[in-house]
């Protein structure tokens, strides 16, 4: 019995044994599936651009971070790179790689030769460096990006494609707003050879010059992964769903793209309405859409100084004028006709002139890349702030001053309004309103300069010297 027990014990430390062992066989096996897994994501990369030298650098150092964050969330199994030029400031390398996990690599900005051709557009001088990234030999295939691409899903599938794969947004012309292409320093270099040479390039820019590197592309097969996941060879057009132009979404007012999945957006067109821009929403619908992707990543820390410093001298102004009385009067004398009416048609300028930037300077002034809901009302609130001094000055009555605020306030309101049919119908209500709102907006165009002519002739504005002055009627004050 004793030998019989002795055994089982045996017997079930030896399967003990094999069972540890075999688990820690299966983790050893799974560590290296995971290694492997990994090492075959970092073979291929997401690329994007950085330079400096044009007005808006910082609006596209956002709009690259909140393009990196969205990649992140969307668990995209590659590496994020950054083509970032030697000028480009050092605090925003360290916060691309240690805020946004962004691989920043150095380039020195290569010489556009095309730079003085009459239709050159100079915001375009240094976008050639998107060509550094066939130089990118570590990896086997790079997506390359424009910062205004908005990604909705996970586009990985795009690792699969051939040596050279873009999307014709345009019926004759690719688009080089996002691209696959796999590195090669020999490419590279002829393509510099190419530009020491003067190759033909229509604009001057990245998207002429690739054009024309790659001119048979519009014959190529069109795209589509392969389900067992292996890698292509060759070149094809990728489906519209990767490149889907913001402008086929205001037709409709919703996504109709039948080829392939409908994945990232771009914004191409007008630099000014980029989606990142306060203004752009509810001008453009689907500026919204970026500025959630921004809050759900990147966030707003960066600007909520600078709107809180501002809505409080905002308010400081309005409280200032509620109870200040207009001071202007003191600088006019009555000493003649002929310098009365100088006088006065000094100051009716100066008072058109005074709401005119109390409508255009709090635009300016405003962080460009704040949240639609919050720089709209800063700018509102600006603006009639920045009014109230103007008809609390010149004496003006109040709601012809504030008509354009008025109807600033609607055409936002009906831009905004959610439930149209499609964009035709949109855009005929914005015009609409426009139309009715035009002869309330000159009516007041009239009042104000009656009113103002009126305190001009006041006794009150102009005093007589040695005589006294009447205290101001009850009727023009603003309070």
């Amino acid at each position: 019995m004793a030998w019989g027990k002795k055994k089982r014990c045996g017997l079930m430390r030896l399967l003990v044994a094999m069972a540890v062992l075999l688990s820690g066989l299966w983790c050893v096996s799974c560590e290296r599936e995971k290694e492997k897994e990994t090492e075959k994501s970092r073979r291929n990369a997401y690329a994007t651009m950085m330079y400096v030298g044009t007005p808006r650098d910082y609006e596209f150092y956002v709009a690259i971070r909140v393009l990196l964050k969205s990649l992140a969330t969307l668990d995209a199994q590659a590496d994020r790179v950054v083509i970032a030029s030697l000028d480009v400031p050092p605090r925003w390398i360290r916060a691309l790689e240690k805020e946004d996990g962004a691989k920043v690599v150095r380039v020195e900005n290569l010489e556009n030769p095309y730079k003085h051709q009459d239709n050159f557009d100079k915001r375009f001088k240094l976008s050639l460096n998107k060509l550094y990234a066939w130089s990118l030999v570590e990896y086997d295939r790079v997506v390359m990006l424009d910062a205004d691409n908005l990604f909705l899903h996970n586009t990985d599938e795009l690792f699969q494609c051939g040596q050279f794969c873009a999307v014709f947004i345009n019926p004759c012309v690719f688009h080089t707003g996002l691209f696959v292409l796999q590195p090669s320093m020999a490419v590279f270099k002829d393509m510099v050879h190419e530009l020491e040479n003067g190759r033909e390039n229509p604009d001057g820019a990245d998207q002429g010059f690739i054009a024309s590197y790659f001119p048979e592309l519009l014959d190529k097969p069109m795209f589509y992964p392969p389900s067992n996941g292996t890698r292509l060879d060759g070149t094809y057009r990728l489906p519209l769903g990767y490149q889907m132009d913001a402008s086929y979404y205001y037709l409709k007012l919703r996504w109709s793209i039948p080829c392939g999945p409908n994945s990232v957006i771009t914004f191409p067109g007008a630099p000014w309405l980029k989606p990142w821009y306060w203004w752009s929403w509810p001008v453009l619908p689907l500026g919204i859409q970026w500025h959630d992707k921004r809050r759900q990543t990147l966030g707003y820390g960066a600007e909520m100084a600078v709107i809180l410093i501002q809505s409080a001298i905002y308010l400081g102004i309005i409280a200032m004028t509620r109870f200040a009385r207009p001071s202007l009067s003191k600088l006019c004398y009555r000493r003649s006709d002929k310098s009365i009416s100088l006088v006065q048609n000094t100051l009716k300028l100066v008072a058109l002139w005074s709401i005119l930037a109390a409508y255009t300077t709090p635009f300016f002034i405003i962080p460009h890349t704040v949240h639609p809901l919050l720089g709209w009302p800063i700018y509102l609130l600006g603006v009639f702030a920045l009014c109230s001094v103007a008809i609390n000055a010149f004496l003006l009555p109040m709601l012809p001053v504030l008509m354009p605020w008025l109807g600033i306030v609607g055409v936002l309101m009906v831009m905004a309004f959610p439930w149209y049919s499609d964009g035709v119908v949109r855009a005929l209500c914005v015009f609409g309103y426009a139309f009715c709102a035009a002869p309330f907006v000159w009516a007041s165009m009239t009042r104000i300069m009656t009113g103002l002519h009126q305190s001009l002739e006041r006794e009150a504005f102009l005093p007589r010297i040695g005589g006294e002055s009447s205290p101001p009627s009850w009727f023009n004050k603003l309070y």
